[in-house]
């Protein structure tokens, strides 16, 4: 299991991070740890979902997310 955060473009309100934690939690193989206005943190599994899936998943949903700098 890896984690990944990301950094979360157009969410505002409750209802977008509502949106973005169920297009996360629709995803095989990760786990949502956190979902706030502009970001999110999840734990997943490289085997069954890539990092790039999960930031696609958030693009498709209409959100525009990528791997946040530590």
């Amino acid at each position: 299991m890896e984690t990944l955060s990301l950094t979360i473009q157009g969410m505002s309100c409750n209802h977008c991070i509502g949106r973005v934690s169920k297009a996360l939690s629709a995803l095989t193989g990760v786990r949502v740890d956190d979902v706030s206005i502009g970001s999110a943190r999840v734990t997943y599994d490289p085997a069954a979902v890539s990092a790039a899936q999960i930031a696609s998943a958030l693009d498709a949903a209409g959100y525009p997310a990528r791997a946040a700098v530590s």
